[in-house]
């Protein structure tokens, strides 16, 4: 029986429909539940069918959204990230990456803080009442600018990076507090990279790499499509009138690449081996707590709107703080606290 379902879950990653796959709005919402269309299809303010109220507080209903809980375990355990910088990665791009993750558990830059984006994500527990942990460290890098497995991979190849580094030793096995980062550099091409994701996570087959371990894969989509999966530092061609909004940190694809990267670690960390928190009655294409919130930075988001954020002296969008005197663009997550998608830059 379980190796029926392990055969299974490999032919379901061999599938073209995206698995627990991010793409920052507008081009997110393929696969999710019906709400999920009809929440990010209306406008600020507008009435939408009644499937939503026109409450000012746009960005959640906590009507409507049916996030359960399936009893498996979050990442409860202080929390090790392994990187994989897979293809070449010029010092400069990887810098702002790697300062994100070093800002989740960084009580030192001023509010609105990454520390207190994270901080919402902490706040989902699993059946013995262990919250998601506060703790989150960058254990260990890997770099593999030549690109062994190719500069096009299946979503089954990206497991095999991962094999492949631990199996030289560049990685630990870390289980119960290990989750494995594969950051794609510029021109690597991924199984559905600019089609229909920016970005997924799961988990590790035994068969494959030789352990079950919660992984996420996300591209650099800077050369390859800005305008789907570094939205809002680009913007599509059919959003007619919307402007696109001068990244933080100078690199569309990089900046892009945090808010992906922010949402498929959210998600890791409450949904790790996809039986813990999500809306949806389909395992196999669940609605979590950053898929609730696509397209929401701010008070006020939704429906093509960002929502309220800050901009700094040169005109740069922000809405978190970071460490090194970093600044983030990053989508907010849905609360269990509030039943509405949450950010620290709110204003209520």
């Amino acid at each position: 029986m379980l190796c029926n379902l392990s055969f299974l879950l490999q032919l379901l990653l061999l599938l073209p429909t995206p698995l627990l796959a991010a793409s920052p709005f507008p081009h997110g919402g393929e696969g999710k539940a019906d709400l999920e269309v009809a929440r990010m299809s209306s406008k600020p303010g507008e009435d939408s069918g009644g499937l939503l109220s026109s409450s000012k507080r746009y960005e959640g209903s906590s009507d409507l959204v049916h996030l359960r809980y399936h009893m498996g375990p979050v990442l409860s355990s202080p929390i090790n990230l392994y990187l994989i910088w897979y293809g070449p990665w010029p010092a400069a791009l990887q810098a702002p990456l790697r300062d994100f993750l070093l800002s989740l558990s960084d009580p030192a830059p001023p509010p609105p803080s990454a520390a207190q984006w994270w901080s919402t994500v902490a706040l989902y527990s699993d059946q013995t009442g262990a919250n998601v942990s506060r703790r989150v460290a960058v254990a260990a890098e890997a770099h593999l600018p030549g690109l062994p497995r190719g500069a096009s991979l299946s979503r089954l190849a990206v497991q095999l990076v991962i094999a492949d580094a631990l199996a030289a030793g560049s990685l630990p096995v870390d289980h119960g507090r290990g989750a494995y980062l594969v950051l794609t550099a510029p021109g690597v091409t991924v199984q559905d990279f600019c089609r229909a994701a920016c970005g997924f996570h799961y988990f590790t087959f035994a068969s494959l790499v030789g352990h079950t371990l919660p992984y996420a894969w996300v591209g650099h989509s800077g050369v390859q499509c800005p305008d789907l999966c570094a939205y809002p530092f680009a913007v599509p061609t059919y959003m007619a009138g919307v402007g696109a909004m001068r990244p933080p940190n100078g690199d569309v694809g990089v900046d892009g690449m945090v808010s992906v990267l922010a949402h498929e670690l959210a998600e890791l960390a409450t949904n790790p081996l996809i039986n813990a928190w999500y809306a949806g009655e389909d395992p196999t294409a669940p609605t979590e707590i950053a898929d609730l919130c696509e397209g929401v930075y701010g008070s006020g988001g939704g429906g093509g709107y960002t929502g309220q954020v800050t901009k700094d002296e040169l005109g740069r969008s922000y809405n978190l703080n970071g460490r090194n005197g970093r600044r983030f663009l990053v989508q907010w997550v849905w609360s269990p606290a509030v039943k509405a998608c949450r950010g620290p830059n709110a204003l209520d």
